[in-house]
């Protein structure tokens, strides 16, 4: 039994009062002589004695009666803490987009959210953690508000943040974790030290569709092939329909049928357009709505600058078109240097030497992200290169050897050969250079290479651009490898790379990469803005292009505008992660097995009142106050009823 107010016990000292008052109304009897009072002896002793009954009676009911005054106002009670003391509860609440569907009692999150609001205490203080916010010892009509602000975000939050919240806040009473645990096991729960309380919220469906992922596998001049890709997680499904928009104008529709825990692929052959804001929509009553539809974006396609400096050479102009490339060659002396820094691609086509004013202006192109192809003369100037080459920081020229070796080594793993080949090739008819140039580089790849395993092409990267270097000419007095098949891959896979174009779709919570082919004035920026919100990314300028990287933001799926000066330039598409579709929930039966720290329920209601009845303070004062009363009536009773 423990007290709140402990100082009032010292009012039992008041109890001697009453035992002093009784100690001098007891009076001793004297005898008085009397004659023939024989008859009166029994009487007279029964009374003396019923006197003092009397008098111990009223005085223990007086003692009772002050002992328990004093006692309640003492407030006595049981419990587990000092009632001074509040409890710090600490709640997760779980409203990822997976919690954004149906119970047997309504929307998973409203549901939780309502029985913490009907269920936690004003007395108490609480830190209260979501996915997008942590509010930290707030009180119960203060959690109750945000408890009604609270909605669905596409963030999520990984346990071991969750147990190392609770750690830093340090001598919590109750730690409720409230989430369906998608995509968990066990070994989450591996580190926690804490004791915690899992309340798992479940959806009532356990069946789902949702679009994965939408590629694009055929590119024609007046269409293209659209495919998306379409997991199931349940039952066999039939005659599910599907639809692909251009914006909000519907271009084609059709149904499918879909195998128990299967995955299939959808396609539509869609009209090529200079600008394309594709939504994949599919119609199913399933556990989640959220992931139904799939957006994607085609832009206009985008033209890489390329600059050649040195020879003409009628195989560039074949392959850098005007449909995809802004080509430009031009001699050197004719060289203006103030359209370097417009370039994406400059290809060095076999200059003799390299003068200092155009080493000068190709480093500073570097710096800024510009990439470079060099083909060497056959007469070139070796001092003349390598103070280039050593101005660049990239390595020297050893020698040269004019020796005839075929081009017989392909390195199928670099990304200039992503998706060109359907096998790795070994019997093609070999292109051959009579000569070749050894170098040194720092960080060089080998991307083709001679029958004696020395470099045809190779790259290096100087800090954010790609050097590619041909150990040979390539005019047709010493190689033929401008009549091999591999001429048009190698130069248009390096142009393209020069500018990575925009994906057909980002996703939200993941860092992603997006370079924008525009130019920016000093101090300027570019904006992400859909129909709703807007947010500056961060950014890097370079001197033909921007380069946006986003991780945070944005929070909703959709189509975004990239602005410039208020003027959108380009669309960008984003979607939610495919993993918060999934239907694979912790096992909490094996968790509560292997795990002694941790309790799990599936009520939030009946988690809530075991630890309000575990906290409950029992007050004793009123049985005290009652006990006094008690004592009060026994008192007049005795003194009215009690004959001596």
């Amino acid at each position: 039994m423990q007290f709140k107010h402990p100082d009032f016990l010292y009012f039992l000292f008041f109890l001697i009062i009453p035992i002093i008052v009784h100690l001098f109304q007891l009076r001793k009897f004297k005898k008085v002589p009397f004659t023939n009072v024989a008859f009166l002896k029994n009487l007279s002793i029964k009374n003396r004695k019923s006197s003092q009954l009397k008098k111990w009676l009223i005085l223990s009911t007086r003692l009772l009666l002050i002992a328990a005054i004093v006692l309640a106002f003492a407030q006595p009670f049981f419990g587990k803490k000092n009632t001074e003391e509040k409890e710090h509860i600490f709640i997760y609440l779980d409203n990822s987009l997976s919690t954004n569907t149906k119970s047997s009692k309504g929307n998973l999150l409203k549901t939780a959210s309502q029985d913490l609001i009907e269920n936690i205490s004003d007395k108490n203080s609480y830190s209260f953690l979501t996915n997008s916010n942590f509010h930290q010892r707030i009180d119960g009509t203060r959690l109750k508000e945000e408890l009604k602000k609270i909605d669905h975000t596409s963030k999520n939050i990984s346990v071991d943040d969750i147990l190392l919240k609770i750690t830093s806040l340090k001598n919590t009473n109750e730690n409720i974790l409230i989430s369906d645990f998608q995509n968990l096991n066990n070994d989450s729960f591996k580190n926690s030290n804490s004791s915690l309380s899992l309340v798992q919220i479940l959806p009532e469906q356990k069946n789902n569709i949702s679009v994965d992922s939408v590629f694009i596998n055929e590119n024609t001049a007046n269409s293209f092939a659209i495919n998306a890709f379409i997991n199931n997680q349940g039952v066999l499904k039939e005659n599910i329909p599907i639809a692909i928009y251009n914006n909000d104008k519907l271009l084609s529709k059709q149904t499918f049928t879909i195998d128990e825990n299967k995955k299939k692929t959808i396609q539509f052959s869609v009209e090529k357009t200079t600008s394309f804001l594709g939504r994949i929509q599919v119609n199913s009553n399933d556990a989640y709505d959220f992931d139904n539809s799939f957006y994607f974006s085609l832009n206009a396609n985008e033209k890489v600058h390329v600059l050649a400096i040195g020879e003409n050479s009628d195989f560039l102009k074949r392959i850098y078109t005007n449909n995809e490339f802004n080509f430009t060659s031009t001699k050197l002396q004719n060289t203006n240097y103030n359209s370097i820094n417009k370039q994406q691609l400059i290809i060095l086509n076999e200059l003799k030497n390299i003068p200092t004013s155009l080493t000068t202006s190709i480093n500073n192109f570097i710096k800024k992200g510009g990439h470079l192809i060099v083909i060497p003369n056959q007469e070139l100037d070796i001092n003349s290169y390598n103070s280039f080459l050593k101005n660049i920081n990239i390595g020297k020229i050893v020698d040269l050897k004019k020796d005839s070796l075929k081009i017989t080594s392909i390195n199928f793993n670099h990304p200039l050969f992503k998706n060109v080949f359907d096998k790795k090739v070994r019997n093609f008819q070999y292109p051959y250079s009579s000569s070749s140039y050894n170098t040194k580089f720092k960080n060089e790849n080998t991307i083709i290479s001679y029958e004696n395993n020395t470099s045809f092409l190779k790259q290096a990267t100087i800090t954010n651009s790609n050097f590619y270097w041909f150990s040979s000419p390539l005019n047709k007095s010493v190689s033929n490898f401008t009549n091999s098949p591999l001429i048009v891959p190698v130069f248009y896979n390096i142009a393209q790379q020069s500018l990575q174009l925009s994906q057909l779709y980002y996703t939200i919570n993941q860092r992603n990469v997006i370079e924008i082919n525009t130019q920016l004035n000093k101090d300027a920026i570019l904006t992400l803005k859909n129909e709703t919100s807007s947010f500056i990314p961060l950014q890097n300028t370079f001197q033909s292009k921007v380069q946006l990287i986003t991780e945070e933001k944005p929070e909703k799926k959709g189509f975004y505008n990239v602005i410039k000066d208020t003027k959108p330039i380009q669309t960008i598409s984003y979607n939610i992660p495919s993993n918060e579709s999934s239907l694979t929930f912790l096992d909490t039966k094996e968790l509560i097995s292997d795990t002694n720290n941790i309790t799990v329920t599936n009520s939030l209601k009946d988690s809530l009142q075991k630890i309000n009845t575990k906290n409950k303070v029992h007050w004793l004062w009123k049985w005290f106050l009652a006990l006094a009363i008690v004592s009060l009536l026994l008192e007049i009773l005795i003194l009215k009823y009690f004959k001596v």
